[in-house]
């Protein structure tokens, strides 16, 4: 009886231990077991080129899932200043981007200026037009120009930009759809909604459904830069340092580049 006791003590020690290494491995509270979303506000034009880089890094990230909130860059930079949760922020636009440093929102040491890219005039693919300039837009024919509006979407800021500094801007203005970002401009015309559009280099490259016809000088615009940042409220902060290294890396500048963007 006595030795049965000392057996069943035994046994009940070993289960005591077996528990105790597991909680100091974490067990079913380890932080690091635990599914972690990240979410990330980024310019629209960057939705099909992030989507696909999220999907690779998301199967060798087994325990982090990335959620993302694209729309246009001066919306998005909006929703963070009013506190709307963001654990990163990829704009468009240096000036948006740049506010949120100023405001203590996102620390400097924690952004890069990742990414340039180009502005163009697009046409829909397949009809026929007399659009083959930035100077044609003043034809009879061409009854509606899709753009981004200005004042919060940076494509609309600069192809603003673009039209006044070619002393077209007050010309085109009875024209002038506005689309609430450059993926609703380049919608425009893919549906025919529009004689011709203002878009980045980069969406006018991933449809079939638009053709470019010129593309703007670099000195009738600011710069077109993409800032990335981590957002200083983030609630995941080891997980948002290591996506927002992976997209300065090697691989997902190479898939950026695949998509039409240039290393910034």
């Amino acid at each position: 009886m006595k030795k049965m006791m000392l057996t069943g003590m035994a046994v009940l020690m070993a289960a005591v231990m077996l528990i105790g290494c597991q909680a100091e491995k974490g067990g079913s509270g380890d932080a690091r077991s635990e599914e972690v979303q990240l979410t990330v506000s980024a310019a629209a034009s960057l939705k099909d080129v992030l989507t696909e880089l999220a999907s690779d890094y998301e199967k060798d990230h087994a325990n982090v899932s990335v959620k993302f909130n694209f729309g246009s860059s001066g919306a998005l930079q909006q929703q963070i200043e009013q506190g709307a949760p963001a654990d990163l922020y990829f704009s468009a636009a240096e000036d948006k981007f740049n506010r949120l440093v100023e405001k203590g929102l996102i620390a400097k040491n924690d952004s890069v200026k990742l990414l340039e890219n180009g502005l163009v005039l697009i046409v829909p693919k397949g009809k026929t037009q007399q659009v083959n300039s930035f100077q044609d837009l003043t034809k009879d024919s061409v009854e509606k120009l899709a753009i981004g509006t200005p004042e919060s979407v940076p494509a609309g800021k600069y192809g603003k930009e673009t039209l006044t500094n070619l002393h077209l801007w007050s010309k085109v203005q009875p024209k002038l759809v506005y689309g609430k970002d450059v993926r609703q401009v380049l919608s425009y015309i893919e549906t025919g909604n529009a004689d011709a559009g203002i878009v980045y280099q980069t969406d006018a490259l991933a449809s079939d459904q638009a053709k470019t016809v010129e593309t703007a000088a670099g000195d009738l615009h600011t710069p077109i830069i993409y800032p990335l940042g981590i957002v200083k409220n983030t609630k995941h902060r080891e997980q948002s340092e290591a996506f927002y290294k992976f997209l300065q890396s090697d691989k997902a500048i190479r898939a950026m580049e695949k998509y039409g963007f240039k290393k910034g």
